[in-house]
Formats: structure tokens, C-alpha cells, sequence
């Protein structure tokens, strides 16, 4: 798997590459950090609770820190939190996490895995052991191979756990003042924390102890939502380890307005083309705005900095181009060059640039439904995804932003007729951005 390229960077320290591209928010100890990245290759880790069965734009991040990581010869241990999806991490909420079975649970850790597989190396030889509880340190079959990430569910080692042994030997090594005043959780105690919640930073550290314990790993990066968990940990190996640990995080992925990127109308951009199809992929970043083009070349594609910062100092018309090359450079990492080649087609195609329509997201219906009176068109656009709701499909008429094969929609109450479709298709545009193609059968 060789998604980066050589020419990355001029840097040789994975450290300054991460920095150089604007990831790097926290760091424990960061010249030591810099110091022990440059000399030594590290296992370092980073969570993810499985709370869907599907990863999204904003768990890609974490997941390109890792493939530069790998590039530069450091082993990610992805840790699948099967036991910690039990609790529902509170960080970045205003509310309790809906609580799911261990089914769903094992499920979602599942498809997780075959995610990370198109984009990370592993060695599915090895594994973790187990331990016997908290005081019993547990072992790897293997040392991972050189140039190998490996995944380990931290399920192995919290599902098992005596409650009581584990409050007298972790919990005893925390305290409340301390966690109450920690960001993640002085958030939400004007609207009500649950002690099943409060218990998430002592599983959370106790994943790095029990890691950093059993198969040597130095660091856990996250986003800068994690960071007082990662403090935990830190603290943890320290107490009961008598050992040095690392804690980065990172920037999350946001709007220069401060918003968080990933969000469409149908919810999050998913990395599944089955929930978010690469079409609809490739639109979201062709259409980010202006202020946001150089954060998101720098973070989410593999071009030399030098190829970033000259796409971004485009400016007016010609920064389309650069938000071209985004959205095709995006979509070729998540979904492959053939898919990233059809979204940019028909996209181009949509907007009169040249290209395949055939790439344009297309549903095929029942000719029968446009017979006679037709079928209105407020319930078409909703029946094809372009509007979530018929207010809202009244709302995008009334406001000027229907197209009907080339037409301005202003009747509310129009009638789709099979007499609008040329050669059995018919366009329909939402706004500047939004094509969807009717096909009769």
C-alpha cells in the first residue's frame, strides 16, 4: 500500500512532516516527542469506538495520521474499542451516547476492521494474548512485522474485568476534583453526567497501561477532543508502570468558520459508497468554500507542500481549479482512481465543462409514473434524495432553486410528465452544486 508519495516532504522526521502540515494541536513533551520520533521507531496508538458499523470523514483523519506514521517506519496499533463502545465516550457531547448490545458492538468492530484494511498494512499474524485482570501482565504472540500496523479490541481486556478489583487498583489512582474539571466532562454536568459515563476516562487510560504494559507502545495520538483522556493515560503508565508515555493530538477537521467538515444534508460523509456514493464524495469537497481549500489539500491529500500552497494562492475563478484537484485527489484516496476518474466526469458533465453524464447520480423509475398527470414534482425530488422533506422541497422552489431539464421550476403544485424527458432522461438541478438524473424504464 503506497498512498504517499516520496516527495511528501523534505523532512525526514515524521514529527516535522505532521507538523508542516498543520496537524499537530498538543504534545505532551514536544521536544522530546520530535526527539524520540527522529531516532527511534515507535508503536503508538489510536482509538476508535465503533458507534456506527462505518467510518466517516472525520475518523479519516486519524486514519491518514497513521499512513504517514507508516510511511516513516512507526508500527499503529488501531485499537477497536469494544469494551470502552459499552460506556460511550462523553468528550464532545451534550448528551448520553445511545447504548448499544455487544452484538451490534462486535459487528460494528468488524466492519471497522475491513475500513481500515483498504488503507493501512497489517500483520493479521499477530495478536494479543490476553492477561489474567488488572495485576497480570498479558503478551503478544509476535512481535509485528517491520513496516506492519496491527489492530487489537480492547474488549480482550475490559469485558473481563472484576469491577471491584479494577476501582481498587485503577480507580483509586484518580482523582474526582481532577476529572471533574477536565474539558470533557465540565461540559456536560449543567445537563447531567452518568456515573457509566464518568467511568470512561479510567477505561480509556487504562487501554494505554495495559498497552504500553504488554506490547511496548510509547504514544497515543487522537483528536484534540481526547486530550484530557490522554493526560490520563499518561499519568497512568507513569504511576503504575514507573514509565515515561507520550500523549499528540490533533486538529479536528473544521470550517474556517469553526465548524466541523462532514456534514451533508443526508448526515455524515461516509467512506462506505454504499452511504455517501463517490459522486456525492467528490461534490463535497469540489464545493468547500473558498478559505478552506488550503487546509483541506494540506490534510487530506498527499500532495508536496509545495503543490498545496501553489493550488491555494489561486484566486477568484482559477481557485476552481485547485478545488478540482482536491476533490479528485480526496475521492482517489477513499474510493480508488476508476471512481475518482467517473466523479470528476460527471461532474464536469453536470456543469457544462465536458465529461460523461452517465457518471451523474441517476435513478431509474417506472415510466408509468409520468404518465398521464405525471408525478409532482415536489415528491420526486424528495423520492430521489435531492430534499429531505416536502417543506423543504417547497422551500427550494419558491427560492428560485429548482432546474427542470434546463428550466426554472416556479409552479409549486408542477406536474412531471413523460413529455420532459429527451431520450427517456431527464435533469433536474438543486442550487448551483446539486445534479440528479431521472431515467424512465
Amino acid at each position: 500500500m503506497d498512498f504517499i508519495r516520496d516527495d511528501v516532504s523534505k523532512h525526514t522526521n515524521v514529527f516535522d512532516v505532521l507538523k508542516e502540515r498543520g496537524f499537530i494541536e498538543q504534545c505532551t513533551h514536544e521536544k522530546e516527542i520530535r526527539e524520540l520520533l527522529g531516532k527511534e521507531k515507535i508503536k503508538f496508538y489510536i482509538g476508535f469506538d465503533p458507534t456506527a458499523d462505518c467510518l466517516h470523514v472525520g475518523h479519516f483523519m486519524q486514519v491518514i495520521i497513521m499512513m504517514y506514521m507508516q510511511k516513516y517506519g512507526h508500527t499503529p496499533i488501531v485499537l477497536l474499542g469494544g469494551g470502552t463502545a459499552m460506556i460511550g465516550d462523553p468528550s464532545g457531547r451534550t448528551d448520553m451516547r445511545k447504548m448499544m448490545d455487544v452484538e451490534t458492538i462486535d459487528e460494528n468492530c468488524r466492519q471497522f476492521k475491513k475500513l481500515f484494511d483498504r488503507f493501512i498494512d497489517f500483520d493479521d499474524e499477530w495478536k494479543y494474548e490476553g492477561n489474567q485482570g488488572v495485576y497480570q501482565p498479558g503478551r503478544m504472540n509476535k512481535e509485528p512485522a517491520p513496516g506492519k500496523a496491527v489492530a487489537v479490541n480492547n474488549a480482550e481486556w475490559l469485558r473481563p474485568l472484576n469491577y471491584v478489583e479494577f476501582v481498587r487498583e485503577i480507580g483509586s489512582k484518580f482523582s474526582v476534583n481532577e476529572m471533574l474539571r477536565a474539558e470533557c466532562y465540565k461540559q456536560r454536568l449543567e445537563k447531567g453526567l452518568s456515573f457509566l459515563e464518568f467511568n470512561y476516562m479510567l477505561m480509556q487510560s487504562y487501554d494505554f497501561m495495559v498497552m504500553s504494559r504488554d506490547f511496548d507502545v510509547k504514544m497515543e495520538f487522537g483528536g484534540n477532543d481526547q486530550w484530557s483522556n490522554m493526560l490520563g493515560g499518561v499519568e497512568l503508565c507513569r504511576r503504575m508502570l514507573d514509565k515515561q508515555t507520550y500523549a499528540m493530538t490533533f486538529s479536528l477537521l473544521t470550517t474556517s468558520e469553526g465548524k466541523k467538515m462532514g456534514k451533508t444534508q443526508k448526515g455524515a460523509l461516509w467512506l462506505d459508497p454504499n452511504r455517501t456514493s463517490p459522486y456525492e464524495f467528490y461534490q463535497y469537497w469540489r464545493n468547500v468554500a473558498d478559505a478552506d481549500v488550503n487546509k483541506c489539500l494540506r490534510m487530506l491529500t498527499f500532495l508536496p507542500m509545495e503543490e498545496v500552497n501553489e493550488l491555494s494562492s489561486l484566486e477568484g475563478a482559477e481557485l476552481n481549479k485547485a478545488k478540482e484537484v482536491l476533490a479528485y485527489e480526496v475521492t482517489k484516496l477513499v474510493h480508488g482512481e476508476e471512481e475518482a476518474k467517473k466523479a470528476q466526469d460527471g461532474a464536469r458533465a453536470a456543469f457544462g465543462g465536458g465529461g460523461d453524464m452517465a457518471n451523474v447520480p441517476t435513478t431509474k423509475m417506472d415510466g408509468a409514473l409520468f404518465d398521464g398527470e405525471g408525478m409532482g414534482i415536489v415528491n420526486l425530488i424528495r423520492e430521489v434524495g435531492l430534499v429531505p422533506s416536502n417543506s423543504e422541497g417547497f422551500r427550494t422552489i419558491k427560492q428560485g432553486g429548482l432546474k427542470v431539464g434546463g428550466e426554472k421550476v416556479t409552479d409549486t403544485k408542477m406536474m412531471v410528465t413523460r413529455d420532459l424527458f429527451e431520450d427517456g432522461r431527464l435533469l433536474i438541478q438543486k442550487g448551483k452544486k446539486k445534479f440528479h438524473r431521472i431515467e424512465i424504464q
